[in-house]
């Protein structure tokens, strides 16, 4: 089988130059699209949602650091080991992150956005707007070392 390649359609640009683990919430960033593939329409639209979700690549984590075990979230022996796949961390498979966040304004081909916990400089694979219909249907559950985890993350 064929890996799957995915090429960027921009960049962050701004925010932070750290990946620094909490208060993400104040931190202003622009995503600037490939100008030389597309053009102003394709983000034609986009400013009448409050929100946007971004994927991008955590380029920086180097394969080594990738970890395909349980471990205990930031190392904090006080939360249990758990896999990879039960929390958000960088150190994943395909270093992959994915993050709802506001969509201030839309400028050519650039989105000012708050609340992206990613740093300057890295790729953006895609852009989607946010959509209520596609949030959970009914009542969420998760642990409360995830509760926890999260407190000061915005």
């Amino acid at each position: 089988m064929d890996p799957i390649t995915c090429t960027p359609i921009g960049h962050v640009r701004g925010g932070r130059t750290e990946p620094i683990d909490d208060d993400w919430d104040a931190v202003e960033a622009t995503i600037e699209l490939d100008g030389e593939r597309f053009g102003p329409d394709v983000l034609a639209g986009l400013d009448a949602f409050s929100h946007i979700d971004v994927v991008f690549v955590f380029d920086r984590v180097d394969e080594a650091a990738v970890h395909l075990g349980a471990r205990h979230p930031r190392n904090n022996p006080d939360w249990p080991a758990v896999g990879i796949f039960a929390q958000r961390a960088k150190v994943r498979p395909n270093r992959i992150g994915v993050t709802t966040c506001p969509l201030l304004g839309v400028d050519g081909l650039r989105l000012r956005v708050r609340g992206l916990d990613a740093i300057d400089g890295t790729p953006v694979l895609d852009i989607k707007p946010y959509l209520r219909e596609f949030a959970p249907r009914g009542a969420t559950t998760q642990p409360a070392w995830a509760t926890e985890l999260m407190a000061g993350y915005w």
